[in-house]
């Protein structure tokens, strides 16, 4: 049928299409990576060796089936703990939602700031993570958004713990949960409690 479509020359439209298919198996390649990476991230926190296990980080903190077991009491505890922050991270990197831990520690780091140093951090996180076409935007209403600007502005200790407070609920409610449930949670917590049975 000529100029019912564009294209008269089939093989040009069946290679678009092909290119489509390509790029729908890159995205689902893409996935995969980031499932494989999370695994190969958990996996060198758990050596198969050794009953307590060390974590990735440099300074070789020793994770035990109980510190991984007191996570699971509270989102508190598992933020209190460096290796658990490590852990919760990865999670909310494979949902899209790292932003709010990373908003959450820049927080923590802010409060601990020298005052002659608060105008500079705080222009950096507020460009971060709270202005409306922000690299890594947290999920807060308009209203805090302009509140946590202004506060910013002239900043504060505190010119942040509205937000964080709600990021904080909203990790709390959401994604802490899931993580509980997770996969990459039980496995570890699987993995530890065998390693410790050994």
């Amino acid at each position: 049928m000529p100029g019912f479509f564009p294209h008269n020359n089939m093989t040009e439209l069946n290679g678009k299409d092909n290119c489509k298919l390509g790029e729908g198996k890159i995205h689902k390649k893409k996935q995969k990576a980031f499932g494989s990476d999370l695994k190969n991230y958990l996996k060198s926190m758990v050596p198969h060796i050794e009953p307590g296990i060390k974590t990735s980080n440099s300074r070789n903190v020793m994770l035990s089936a109980e510190e991984v077991i007191q996570w699971s009491q509270s989102l508190e505890k598992l933020l209190a703990s460096q290796s658990g922050q490590d852990v919760f991270r990865e999670f909310l990197k494979s949902e899209f939602s790292e932003e709010n831990i990373e908003f959450w520690l820049a927080c923590e780091d802010y409060k601990k700031t020298k005052s002659d140093h608060l105008h500079g951090k705080a222009e950096r996180i507020y460009e971060e993570f709270v202005q409306s076409d922000a690299i890594k935007q947290i999920n807060i209403d308009y209203q805090m958004r302009e509140a946590t600007a202004k506060r910013a502005q002239d900043p504060t200790h505190t010119s942040f713990d509205e937000a964080q407070k709600t990021v904080y609920i909203l990790m709390e409610r959401d994604s802490y949960p899931r993580f509980l449930k997770s996969k990459a949670y039980l496995n570890l917590l699987n993995q530890l409690q065998t390693s410790t049975s050994r």
